[in-house]
């Protein structure tokens, strides 16, 4: 018998071959649970469906609001783990589009959004997590501020009124102080 062969052999059969199967049986279970949609998503299949979605946006604090209607386009991807929201409409006389997609992360046991949208070229991401007294994600995360190009940090208030109503709030600090930025309500069509 060869010396590698041998190796082989008392690798297989000694107790850290028995280690590494059960590592790789606990790994496996792990990545099961982590990559299976759960109630959450559920959840979060519950808004899936057409919304007619009203936003208002400040500029500055105590700034008059500008305001548009658009629509809003949900639908659950990838299986089950992920939904995708489109809006489109008008917002300061140009036309609007945005995408934004959700998750739960089943391991890390948070909410994660992103956002894109054709005024800008960044990726907003967020991560939040659930507040069932008040049925709300409440998210954390940053953003491009355009003028110097560093992040901004932001707070997202996402809340599920009712089956047919929804709320999104956001919120960015200027001068150290918190301040309402957008406000879209979700009606559904």
């Amino acid at each position: 018998m060869k010396y590698t062969n041998y190796c082989l052999l008392l690798l297989l059969f000694s107790p850290f071959a028995q280690t590494r199967a059960q590592s790789q049986a606990d790994a496996q279970k792990a990545w099961m649970t982590y990559m299976t949609p759960g109630p959450v998503h559920k959840m979060i299949a519950a808004s899936d469906g057409d919304w007619k979605a009203e936003m208002s946006m400040w500029e500055s604090p105590g700034s008059a609001p500008t305001t548009s209607i658009a629509s809003c386009t949900n639908k659950m991807i990838l299986g089950g783990r992920y939904q995708e929201s489109r809006i489109t409409g008008t917002f300061m006389g140009m036309p609007f589009e945005g995408m934004g997609t959700l998750a739960y992360d089943n391991a890390k046991k948070v909410f994660i959004s992103s956002w894109i949208d054709n005024m800008g070229t960044g990726i907003m991401n967020l991560e939040g997590t659930w507040d069932a007294g008040t049925k709300s994600i409440t998210f954390l995360g940053k953003m491009t501020d355009p003028m110097s190009g560093k992040d901004m940090p932001y707070r997202e208030v996402f809340k599920m009124i009712d089956d047919n109503t929804q709320q999104m709030d956001m919120y960015a600090q200027m001068n150290g102080q918190e301040f309402k930025t957008m406000e879209i309500k979700l009606t559904r069509k």
